[in-house]
């Protein structure tokens, strides 16, 4: 094998020196029934060209957004992604860099993660925000640890209401480091009793708007009960599109606010990457994980940037460090701040409205359909209805017509059987007319 630079007799000199007969031996944890015997079903050979036909036809077996109507959200949403975005993320100096671990001699990617930091604090209403975490799902696991360091509590209590992988990715992430974090039971139908639940031995109350379910809540009395017992309110939010209609984390009184901005210049990439935005109120500024881009001026009195307050962080001071994920999702950040650059403040909130209409639309149309119920009475361009049935068997259905018809709960809660008939719809300004009739129509004749 040419690719390969290492000869036979150097790997049995490495198999020597770690103590094993052979590669297999290697496995020996793995069950043999999980192991493969033989070669894939895949030709030994084949030329670029063929490899190139071969992918195709497979690929053109999924059923994507690209290709069909789409309603799906739980966390993920596709919005147009303007073709400026990508062009200047892949210029050579921003598609090639990464975070600076010798900042100053790095002004262009500190100016715009400031600028990124100061968006960010902008549309969640809170005082300061970092360089960006990986995603919504570690940040909220950030979050609680966060909360847990300035309150010197150990107790954490997370709504049914937030999204299932960013309670499962706090509970492992979290399990090692003597915090004790209870998560309440999903909550479609937001009858949860947070304020019943409150009590002074807890860090933090993390809850979600809108919700997993697409439920919107006022969270100010939430945010001043909290504060009465000196426990510290966590905003989620899966959808940033929202904070430009919806009243902001801050002002409902978060105190740690985390986003999931893959909705604005990302696109979904079946799953990933994300982008985690996190921000905070001043006071807590020393506590609060991943990086920090400041503004001062030079010995010449110019304006410049530089990383700030570095030394909580790992690379300085690993055993005391804020944060041991500590990185941040530069690229991401950069194609986020640019969409929200050439959307501007009134394009932001005309992006909203126009999200919300379209969902508000979609709920009248499909709860009209008989045996179909909307469970919200609130939501922004995400809702939850309930369905004669398997909800992931009528999205199966819908599929063979065309159609990608939402995300069955059953799918995040597996475990959870009384959630087996509900179904998550959003929609976006990318659903056209044709496309909510073509859904409201197959719904008609399957249920």
């Amino acid at each position: 094998m040419r690719y390969l630079p290492l000869t036979a007799a150097d790997r049995r000199s490495m198999l020597d020196a770690i103590g094993v007969k052979s590669v297999d031996d290697l496995y020996r944890d793995v069950p043999q029934a999980a192991r493969r015997d033989g070669l894939v079903d895949l030709p030994l050979s084949a030329s670029e060209m063929e490899v190139e036909r071969r992918i195709a036809k497979l690929a053109a077996k999924n059923l994507t957004a690209a290709t069909a109507p789409m309603f799906c959200g739980a966390g993920v949403y596709r919005h147009h992604v303007p073709a400026a975005v990508d062009a200047m993320i892949q210029r050579g100096e921003f598609l090639t860099s990464y975070t600076p671990y010798q900042p100053e001699v790095a002004q262009g990617t500190l100016q715009y993660l400031f600028e990124f930091q100061t968006q960010v604090a902008l549309i969640t209403g809170m005082e300061v925000a970092n360089a960006s975490l990986y995603d919504a799902a570690t940040g909220t696991s950030e979050a609680i640890a966060m909360a847990a360091r300035v309150t010197r509590r150990t107790k954490a209590l997370i709504s049914g209401g937030v999204h299932p992988h960013y309670s499962e990715t706090s509970e492992a992430s979290l399990r090692y480091t003597g915090l004790e974090i209870e998560t309440l039971a999903p909550d479609p139908l937001g009858t949860e009793d947070l304020l019943g639940r409150l009590s002074p031995d807890l860090a933090c109350v993390v809850v979600q708007n809108p919700s997993f379910f697409g439920r919107l809540n006022d969270l100010k009395v939430l945010a001043d009960s909290c504060h009465e017992m000196g426990i510290l309110l966590v905003v989620v939010v899966t959808e940033p599109v929202s904070l430009g209609l919806v009243a902001s984390p801050g002002e409902m009184g978060a105190d740690i606010v985390v986003v999931e901005g893959q909705s604005l210049g990302i696109g979904m990439n079946f799953g990933g990457p994300g982008l985690g935005l996190f921000a905070t109120r001043d006071k807590f500024l020393r506590q609060m994980p991943g990086r920090l881009t400041g503004q001062t001026v030079d010995q010449d009195g110019k304006r410049g940037w530089v990383l700030t307050l570095s030394t909580r962080e790992q690379h300085i001071r690993r055993e005391k460090a804020t944060s041991n994920i500590c990185t941040n999702s530069g690229l991401c950040a950069l194609a986020f701040s640019i969409h929200m650059t050439m959307l501007g403040e009134t394009g932001f909130t005309a992006l909203a409205e126009l999200n919300h209409a379209r969902a508000v639309e979609l709920a009248d149309k499909v709860g009209a359909i008989k045996g179909i119920k909307v469970l919200n009475d609130a939501f922004f361009n995400e809702f939850a209805v309930t369905v004669p049935g398997s909800a992931a068997e009528l999205v199966e259905k819908l599929a063979a017509k065309g159609i990608l018809g939402g995300v069955p709960a059953s799918r995040l809660y597996p475990t959870w059987p009384e959630l087996d008939n509900v179904l998550l719809l959003a929609a976006t300004e990318t659903n056209s007319d044709e496309d909510l009739d073509a859904l409201v129509s197959a719904l008609k004749e399957l249920v």
